[in-house]
């Protein structure tokens, strides 16, 4: 039987390699266009011998089209035929426990074996938006261990006789269900993680300088479960590659402005390479889009797969999740393509 949470290396690749994608929408493209260009590299991911494709959560973003993952996986499951789909992440906070059991059984129930459910604790969004997404509800990321439990006691099937809940059925319930993954950026996730001895993801091209404080807290918190004897980790990295290495460099611009934008709270599409090389700078946002740069993995793709390798080995992650949030689909298309052949992915059989 394939082990769901532990991944395959294809080919000569040293260690599985997935995508994590936000249906990126640039400055001149629609969000139909977006979703089409997401669903085309599903299924090039797929062929190209990537492990898993996940999709995150956000809400009020110009510039991200995913703002339901179980809509996007569902979509993406009856255009795909092997690739492993998930949720990189639901943020749990926003929903229901017994919906997302819903959500994700069903998932299951179309997709035999390939769904992944990773959780985060974060609102994907500004406050105003939070409480739009939570209308009624009084819980957040301070109750997320308790909403977990629930979710999980509704996925198994396992609450106690005594629960209010005991006789509530989450359907559909099949033979299987998703393995939980828990999301983070510090070190609250990791040692929740690891108490619980579930599979951890780290948001490593957002939060670099967290990431090996946050996988050594998960690691010395882990304790065996029926889900895992062992840790397993995996880690979301930036990275975009070209031919020639200068080009990698002058399209990472295009995220770096995009999440300066988001940062000085004027969300918009991903700017184009034109529109961020002409951007008038100050001191302070300069050294921002270089500190946001450095964290990225850029180059040549033989540059590219050996940046990775390195960050593997310091790291000790188990998996790698590679995302490459620039304007143009043709470049991100293009992109992955040339570091899944330079890693040494080949595609499944």
């Amino acid at each position: 039987m394939v082990d769901p949470i532990r991944g395959v290396a294809r080919g000569t690749a040293p260690a599985p390699l997935s995508i994590l994608d936000l249906a990126t929408i640039g400055a001149g493209y629609t969000p139909a266009q977006a979703l089409a260009a997401t669903t085309a590299l599903a299924q090039s991911a797929e062929r190209w011998g990537y492990h898993r494709f996940w999709v995150a959560e956000h809400h009020g973003m110009p510039g991200v089209a995913s703002s339901n993952p179980a809509v996007l996986i569902a979509h993406l499951g009856a255009n795909t035929t092997t690739l492993r789909l998930g949720s990189g992440g639901v943020m749990l906070p926003n929903h229901a426990p017994l919906v997302i059991a819903e959500q994700f059984g069903l998932l299951e129930a179309l997709n035999p074996g390939r769904i992944d459910l990773g959780l985060g604790r974060a609102p994907g969004t500004d406050q105003a938006t939070a409480r739009a997404l939570r209308r009624g509800r009084t819980d957040g990321a301070e109750d997320f261990p308790e909403q977990l439990s629930e979710l999980t006691h509704f996925l198994d099937g396992s609450f106690p006789a005594n629960h209010p809940y005991a006789r509530l059925t989450a359907v559909p319930k099949g033979e299987g269900r998703p393995p939980i993954w828990l999301l983070g950026s510090s070190g609250f996730s990791a040692q929740l993680a690891g108490r619980l001895g579930l599979p951890f993801a780290f948001a490593h091209h957002f939060s670099a300088a967290n990431t090996e404080p946050a996988l050594e807290l998960y690691r010395s918190s882990f304790r065996p479960s029926a889900v895992l004897d062992t840790p397993y980790a995996l880690i979301g990295v930036g990275a975009v590659a070209t031919e020639e290495e200068k080009q990698a460099h002058r399209h990472a611009r295009t995220a770096a402005l995009g999440m300066l934008r988001l940062r000085l709270g004027t969300p918009g599409p991903i700017p184009t390479l034109a529109e961020a090389e002409a951007y008038p700078y100050n001191a302070a946002e300069a050294d921002f889009v270089e500190s946001w740069i450095g964290n990225l993995v850029l180059g040549t793709p033989g540059e590219v797969a050996d940046g990775l390798e390195a960050l593997r080995n310091r790291t000790g992650a188990d998996e790698l999740m590679v995302t490459s949030h620039v304007h143009g689909h043709e470049v991100r298309h293009r992109s992955y393509g040339l570091i899944a052949e330079a890693y040494g992915l080949t595609a499944a059989s």
